[in-house]
């Protein structure tokens, strides 16, 4: 059965969040200091991005609603017990840098312009209206005809419900859809348990996941959702 419908994943996949992020943090500490337990930049930095993975994972798994995980993640990286509203001021600040930064990387536009064949929507472990505002701001929000968070949605990947929901959002059966995105286990393996063709974007390299589909730019996605396997893929794909 060939693969009629593409889904997504936003951040670090469409979207380069992990070098916004980065950017924004670097320019905040330009403009109020380095805290007080950090010994560089570099380091808060580094400590910035961890903090980020655990508190995030703590909302995917339900422990923390969405500004909660923000607020956990500002107290944490200061090592300050704040009020609410000053752990929301602070992030504001984040944001405000954060989304001057917002860029999708290089290879989106003209893969999306090749795969128009093909219906597209978006799964994400986040927020609708936050997702949403993203993609409008990049320009390409009209490529998706779904968009389906984890928020709304009550089950986040790699839980079999949510890509479940995403299939019958675009009314298509698991097997007729592809999922792309940047993680191996929470997208790619997720996406395969739930019955889909799961697919990860490893842009980074990193390899060593010998069960996975693999490609390393999404260059490399026309070919292999057509049935070329020279990128790794099983030759049972598709």
């Amino acid at each position: 059965m060939p693969i009629r419908a593409v889904l997504w994943d936003i951040d670090d996949t469409l979207f380069d969040y992990s070098g916004a992020d980065r950017i924004a943090m670097a320019r905040l500490l330009e403009l109020e200091g380095l805290p007080a337990r950090y010994t560089s930049p570099e380091e808060a930095l580094d400590a910035w991005r961890v903090i980020t993975a655990r508190h995030w994972a703590r909302f995917a798994a339900g422990e923390a609603d969405f500004g909660g995980q923000r607020r956990d993640r500002v107290r944490e990286f200061l090592a300050r017990d704040l009020e609410d509203t000053e752990a929301d001021a602070w992030f504001r600040r984040h944001a405000a840098h954060y989304e001057a930064a917002w860029s999708l990387f290089p290879d989106v536009i003209p893969v999306l312009d090749l795969l128009d064949g093909y219906r597209h929507g978006v799964l994400s472990n986040s927020s609708s209206g936050h997702q949403d505002r993203k993609l409008v701001a990049l320009g390409v929000r009209h490529r998706f005809e779904a968009l389906l968070c984890a928020v709304e949605l009550g089950v986040s990947k790699p839980e079999p419900g949510a890509f479940h929901a995403a299939c019958e959002a675009l009314a298509l059966e698991p097997h007729e859809v592809a999922y792309v995105g940047d993680e191996p286990d929470i997208d790619a393996a997720g996406a395969v348990a739930a019955g889909l063709k799961g697919i990860w974007l490893d842009r980074g390299q990193r390899g060593g996941r010998a069960d996975l589909v693999r490609i390393t730019g999404l260059g490399q996605l026309p070919a292999l959702l057509s049935g070329d396997t020279r990128f790794g893929a099983s030759d049972t794909f598709g």
